[in-house]
């Protein structure tokens, strides 16, 4: 394909180099500076960038190599949000402890300066291909807190919360454009999770009705891109839990699919590599003109999928959208956080080295 999303896709990001994080504990601790650490990084996201043109892939990131989490670092820097550490799990992340803190809104939501576009002009700066860049969905504002973590005082009635919340992505968004991102991504794990009755059952403790969710997060979705530029495109990547090769949810897409679909994106990356995603069949209600990646290959495991595997199941997806409008992917990225996921550098390279294959088998092209 010519235009994103392309046949042989990926999420995002990739693990941490070992010196690369040994740097940021050394920045962490006050050992070197500021300046040191963005050499470091500038250096690894440069060999990255290296390593994913060799494979064949069209789709370029930059490993999300300068953030701790997929989607903190982002909503940390946007105006009335404070990262409060999480006293109780919210959700419950399967074989682990660790929690990441929560985005609580504390005042009013805007966006002032741009966030993370430096990220992003230095990858646009060192690849000819297409550059990607990932940021969390707007609702990410919401899901994990709930109405609990939004300040009653700033957001008596959260109308006015998603107002501003879709006017500070618009300026967000436009200051990447500005950067020259022509491919976005925005990070939802609320669709996927909402599809599991506990995470059902913990939204209410919030105060917050389930049923009513996915089309509130569709309509701030939406309006967060009204008025995008034409040669933007978009989609959203949607993810049961990656922290550390664990997950949160379970559940196939059912109860959620109308509302995902209705979002004004051009693609979905949708997790398909587990039976936690449930089944194919949701997908014979996408839209005309939009594109489905399937997240096939799991990023959970250091196991290589068989390429005839995926091809089967590629086939299998195909009874439900027509092929052309498919593409492969990954499930998620390798490290949504800086600790990374229980696979290897060598693994995740082959993972997505059969990505690139298979999907030439499969398509002609990647």
């Amino acid at each position: 394909m010519t235009q994103a999303p392309f046949r042989a896709d990926h999420v995002g990001s990739l693990l941490r180099p070992a010196e690369l994080a040994q740097m940021r504990l050394a920045w962490k601790a006050g050992q070197v500076d500021a300046a040191t650490l963005k050499a470091a990084e500038d250096a690894a996201i440069a060999e990255a960038v290296r390593q994913q043109e060799a494979l064949g892939l069209q789709s370029i990131t930059d490993g999300e190599f300068r953030r701790d989490w997929w989607h903190l670092d982002f909503l940390g820097q946007l105006d009335g949000v404070t990262l409060k550490a999480n006293d109780g799990p919210q959700f419950k992340i399967a074989g682990q402890s660790e929690q990441p803190p929560i985005a609580m809104v504390t005042g009013p939501v805007a966006c002032t300066q741009p966030i993370m576009a430096d990220h992003f002009a230095y990858l646009r700066s060192i690849t000819q291909r297409t550059a990607k860049m990932t940021i969390p969905s707007p609702s990410m504002l919401h899901l994990r807190g709930g109405r609990a973590a939004i300040s009653r005082e700033a957001y008596p009635d959260l109308d006015n919360f998603w107002a501003d919340v879709a006017l500070a992505y618009q300026k967000a968004i436009a200051h990447l454009y500005d950067a020259g991102c022509r491919y976005l991504q925005l990070d939802d794990i609320t669709f996927a999770y909402l599809c599991d009755p506990k995470i059902q059952a913990n939204c209410r403790l919030n105060g917050d009705d389930p049923a009513r969710l996915p089309a509130t997060y569709a309509q701030v979705i939406n309006h967060a891109l009204q008025g995008k530029p034409a040669d933007l495109r978009v989609t959203i990547h949607t993810c049961r839990g990656n922290f550390k090769s664990a997950w949160v949810a379970e559940g196939g897409y059912d109860p959620v699919v109308d509302a995902m679909f209705s979002t004004d994106v051009d693609g979905y990356f949708m997790e398909f590599d587990s039976s936690r995603a449930g089944g194919f069949e949701p997908l014979r209600g996408l839209p005309d003109g939009k594109q489905v990646v399937l997240g096939l290959v799991t990023t959970k495991l250091g196991e290589l999928e068989a390429a005839d595997d995926l091809k089967r199941r590629i086939e299998e997806a195909a009874a439900f959208v027509p092929l052309e409008r498919l593409c492969l992917s990954p499930q998620c990225g390798f490290s949504s956080t800086h600790h990374g996921n229980a696979l290897s550098q060598a693994s995740q390279w082959a993972k997505l080295r059969r990505v690139v294959a298979v999907a030439r088998d499969v398509w002609g092209d990647a």
